[in-house]
């Protein structure tokens, strides 16, 4: 008996160690120039709860590593350090568009892509470094780094750059629009990224080449990639048409997994690293929700009539 009370518990204990947070835009019904619906940060706790300031447009977000109580979140005003001491704009007016946010977990780097590039803060955002500048296209989309390594997907392909952003080589999906890049978490030297039309492209060289995985999503818009904590072979993209597809041998084949959800219309996708088969998904105007098995069977988590741009799980 106490065996089996105590399998219970361990789920719960290991979902404890994390809070799910959301940037979430209420679109469903709304109408152009009524009082905007509670949009912005959100985070599960019990429940939903909205953070900070009632905002139309964040697109992304991360937290600092030495202390995960203070978030940066990437904005269409600017990048936003939201901490126990309030939010604060920690760029200028010069800076519009953000769409992704990323700190270094080895050097505590925070870096963010925005409409006319990248740049980087090394001093906790006092100060920032234009590090696109060299780019042809300007218009960046996505950005992580890793010890050193600076890997960016904009309007001409995945960008890598092994000198602080100095110099940067194509590193694969060329003449396509790179949604998103993500390191695996079990392997460092595989890393995976979506595009717009051109599909799901996968490296297994630290980055240095990216070749398309097949078929898989290629004339459809995918918006999100992730890796699941729990399996090394296991991961998920979201995109419009699509909906939700599953890898389980690390991007060579793909099963599209959407029983349950109102359209096959997902926006973003994440794995709980705190339990095991959990994922959740964002259905365009729709809302979030929960898978408790893999993907194999969804249903309604909150956020109903929302666009959840992106997720992270933060450590308590």
């Amino acid at each position: 008996m106490m065996r089996w009370l105590l399998a219970l518990a361990l789920p719960v204990l290991a979902r404890a160690q994390f809070d799910l947070y959301a940037c979430a835009t209420m679109t469903k019904e709304y109408v152009v120039g009524a009082k905007l619906p509670p949009s912005g940060l959100f985070v599960h706790r019990a429940g939903w709860e909205h953070e900070g300031y009632n905002h139309p447009f964040i697109f992304s977000l991360d937290y600092d590593p030495a202390d995960t109580s203070t978030l940066y979140l990437a904005a269409g005003n600017g990048l936003i350090r939201a901490s126990k001491q309030g939010w604060k704009i920690l760029t200028g007016s010069d800076v519009t568009e953000l769409r992704d946010v990323f700190v270094d977990r080895s050097d505590g780097a925070i870096y963010y892509a925005y409409s006319h590039g990248v740049r980087v803060s090394r001093d906790h955002g006092a100060t920032w470094k234009e590090i696109g500048a060299t780019l042809h296209r300007k218009f960046t989309e996505t950005v992580r780094a890793s010890r050193g390594v600076i890997v960016i997907g904009g309007e001409e392909g995945i960008f890598r750059s092994t000198d602080a952003g100095a110099t940067w080589n194509i590193a694969g999906a060329a003449g396509f629009q790179v949604t998103r890049v993500e390191q695996s978490t079990h392997k460092a030297c595989d890393w995976i990224a979506t595009t717009q039309g051109g599909g799901i492209f996968v490296s297994h060289d630290c980055a240095v080449t990216f070749e398309n995985a097949g078929r898989a999503g290629v004339g459809a818009t995918l918006y999100d990639v992730a890796y699941d904590p729990w399996h090394a072979q296991r991961i998920a993209v979201a995109g419009i048409g699509p909906g939700v597809a599953i890898s389980d041998d690390g991007g060579k084949t793909w099963t599209p997994r959407n029983l349950g959800l109102p359209a096959a219309e997902a926006v973003s996708v994440i794995f709980d690293p705190g339990t095991g088969g959990w994922m959740y998904a964002s259905v365009r105007d729709e809302g979030l929700y929960v898978s408790r098995d893999g993907g194999l069977h969804w249903s309604l988590h909150g956020l109903a009539g929302s666009v959840v741009n992106r997720m992270r799980f933060v450590p308590k």
